[in-house]
């Protein structure tokens, strides 16, 4: 049997999604390591490229010489962009580094949506489509709800148990392929919203937080340094959004470059997306949780730069969106290096904390070279600042900015 290796990306939906690339023959592994992964990608990796680059270049370093694999049987499964990102490089640039370990038996699989390393391309067939869809969706139930209800919680530890339990019935669903049409995905996440909010709680004052940025450092405890926990047991409540609408964005901006026949499907796949979006966002707020407008509700309130590269406009969008829903404190968690991070995602700080009265956005960069106190003193320059009454300060124009 094959072993398919993944590093770590997704704190919470990968635990579900990697059921969509299980098969008979292939058996998937998460990677979870995390110490020594940063000195490991370093001893191989210039320092220059990106943070997420050389974390998962050291996971990926460290699970293949643990010895707990057959080598000739193992693969590693590399997300790519296929963008200005420098992450789309990390097969070519990774693949010399395992031949010379002498890992050259191991093959790089490559997962993205324009044709990129076509002879190292992992086969998406329609059931692998049908459970991603459906892990996705879950996924965010799971983190959208369980932010909401851990900082209030009566018995610490109820929410986070409450949601293993779901992640372990909700893999059980994707290994059996139960529940994956419409209707099941929507039951599935009615329930899931029914058990986070029977959770004992006991209101207490938080700050509200929302957390902005490049996809590995918003959404991976590796890649923020355990962000979200700092900041809740700094009594804030955290927003974070879904990756549904990551994933719109991506289609939305990407498809154009794709070959043919994956356009033709993406423009299907986004088009029954944005429908089912709406379904999903409705049996969460019928639950009494909080969620940033549908997707291209939020596109609307985008700063005109029209950049779909790396996280593009879509920082702007989900910061104004953000600031407009109540989350007057946001945070841009990048990785020092992104490039198009850097210039399209940052470059617009100062005209957002202009457009946002009443809003702070503070950027905070992870890197090699950062040590831990300077990004704790950028999360206190966020958390100490005190902001100035919300009924006192004009509210932001609700036509947004239209790209």
């Amino acid at each position: 049997m094959e072993t398919l290796l993944i590093p770590a990306l997704l704190d919470h939906h990968w635990p579900l999604l990697r059921w969509a690339f299980e098969t008979p023959e292939r058996r998937v592994v998460i990677l979870e390591k995390q110490t020594g992964i940063e000195e490991l990608g370093l001893r191989y990796l210039h320092n220059d490229l990106c943070y997420p680059f050389i974390l998962i270049a050291g996971q990926v370093l460290a699970a293949l010489r643990s010895g707990d694999y057959d080598l000739a049987r193992t693969s590693v499964l590399i997300s790519q962009a296929a963008d200005a990102c420098r992450g789309s490089c990390l097969i070519r640039l990774l693949r010399p580094v395992l031949d010379r370990e002498g890992f050259a038996q191991v093959r790089l699989l490559s997962l993205n949506a324009r044709g990129l390393e076509r002879k190292c391309a992992l086969p998406v067939s329609l059931p692998m489509a049908r459970r991603a869809v459906a892990a996705a969706f879950w996924g965010d139930a799971l983190m959208l709800t369980g932010n909401q209800v851990r900082p209030f919680e009566t018995n610490p530890g109820d929410t986070n148990r409450v949601l293993r339990r779901w992640t372990q019935t909700l893999a059980g669903d994707l290994q059996a392929g139960r529940n994956l049409t419409p209707a099941g995905i929507l039951r599935r996440c009615r329930e899931i919203a029914a058990d986070v909010r029977a959770v004992s709680v006991t209101e207490r004052p938080v700050q509200k937080v929302a957390v902005v940025g490049e996809l590995y450092t918003k959404y991976c405890h590796l890649g923020n340094w355990s962000l979200e926990r700092y900041l809740e047991n700094h009594s804030c409540m955290v927003g974070v959004n879904g990756l549904t609408w990551y994933a719109l964005y991506y289609m939305d901006t990407h498809l154009q470059e794709s070959p043919l026949l994956i356009r033709l499907g993406g423009m299907s796949l986004m088009a029954w997306t944005l429908r089912f979006q709406r379904d999903f966002l409705e049996v969460l707020h019928s639950a009494g949780f909080f969620t940033l407008p549908p997707y291209l509700e939020v596109k609307a309130q985008a700063l005109p730069s029209g950049c779909g590269l790396g996280c593009g406009w879509l920082l702007s969008a989900e910061a104004t969106a953000w600031v407009r829903a109540g989350y007057r404190k946001v945070l841009s968690a990048m990785p020092f290096g992104c490039l198009p991070g850097h210039i399209y995602a940052r470059g617009l700080y100062a005209r957002l904390q202009r457009e946002l009265p009443g809003g702070l956005l503070v950027g905070v960069d992870y890197d090699a070279s950062t040590r831990e106190g300077t990004v704790q003193n950028r999360l206190r320059l966020l958390l100490d600042t005190e902001l100035p009454p919300a009924d006192s300060v004009p509210k932001p124009p609700d036509s947004g900015f239209l790209l």
